[in-house]
């Protein structure tokens, strides 16, 4: 998890870098298809031994996967690279919420605690103090959960499909699903709030982008791969806290690339968040 986060923060500047060219779904998209091409490559140097059942949760992984990432790298183009990351990394305290309700992981009151201060610093990182919240940290903080809806499908499916195949699910509906959508694009005039569902498709003409492109889904696919592993063997709650360290790799990595760096109530919101996982980990880990 700690190699995926770094991978991840990584993956996010790269977003940030394509997105000055391309529309958030068609990065989704290319970097999904060349993420099939991988994981069917080592299926057939080395099949998965799981025979498997259940398909429709492992459709119902992918699914959610798809949407939480759209989301995800929606928002890394439209807010600071740090607060985007942030704002997904809600993802483990809704996996407690989540792990607490379908797989009946225990949640006593101190454990409900952390997990209040953790939504507390989504609102010092949105900064709702006026009338609204802003629409795109709605969505980031969407995403997480839909990521973390996600994740908890990985406990359900792990000792009966190859991780492979898990994100195989994931990478082959996180393709399916985008080129559904720029297929209907050109006939349909959707509302400015789900625009970035329905771009016009266009094909990468320059070799820098094509190169960053084919980075982005091998480190990607690599990241997804450590994350189904690091999800399957280890207690969710636990081993979601560790992903709270490509929050200061998000933010560097954004510093670099032109974002404004975090003002106060930004840092006191991912402090927040951060603690609060971190409490929710050690509470866990005690028991």
């Amino acid at each position: 998890m700690l190699v995926g986060a770094l991978i991840s923060a990584l993956n996010g500047a790269i977003t940030k870098i394509l997105s000055d060219d391309m529309s958030a779904m068609e990065i989704v998209f290319f970097r999904n298809l060349i993420g099939i091409a991988m994981i069917l490559y080592t299926l057939k140097h080395t099949p998965p031994t799981l025979v498997g059942s259940k398909f429709h949760m492992l459709i119902t992984r992918g699914v959610l996967g798809f949407s939480a990432m759209i989301l995800f790298f929606y928002t890394i183009t439209v807010i600071p690279l740090g607060e985007a990351i942030t704002l997904n990394k809600t993802s483990p305290l809704f996996v407690t919420i989540l792990a607490y309700y379908l797989l009946k992981e225990h949640l006593d009151k101190n454990t409900i605690l952390a997990l209040l201060i953790g939504f507390l610093g989504v609102i010092f990182i949105t900064k709702p103090f006026g009338m609204s919240i802003s629409y795109e940290h709605f969505l980031g903080v969407l995403g997480g959960f839909l990521a973390a809806s996600a994740y908890t499908t990985i406990k359900k499916i792990k000792d009966i499909y190859d991780a492979r195949i898990i994100v195989l699910s994931f990478v082959g509906i996180g393709t399916l699903l985008p080129a559904l959508f720029f297929l209907v694009a050109p006939y349909i005039d959707p509302p400015d709030s789900i625009s970035f569902l329905f771009p016009v498709f266009i094909v990468p003409d320059s070799l820098s982008i094509c190169l960053l492109i084919f980075f982005m889904a091998l480190i990607s696919t690599i990241s997804q791969w450590l994350l189904t592993k690091a999800y399957s063997i280890s207690n969710l709650s636990i081993i979601g806290v560790i992903s709270y360290t490509n929050i200061p790799f998000a933010i560097g990595f954004g510093w670099m690339l032109g974002d404004s760096f975090p003002d106060s109530l930004t840092f006191i919101g991912i402090g927040l968040i951060t603690f609060g996982g971190i409490l929710v980990g050690k509470k866990v880990k005690k028991k």
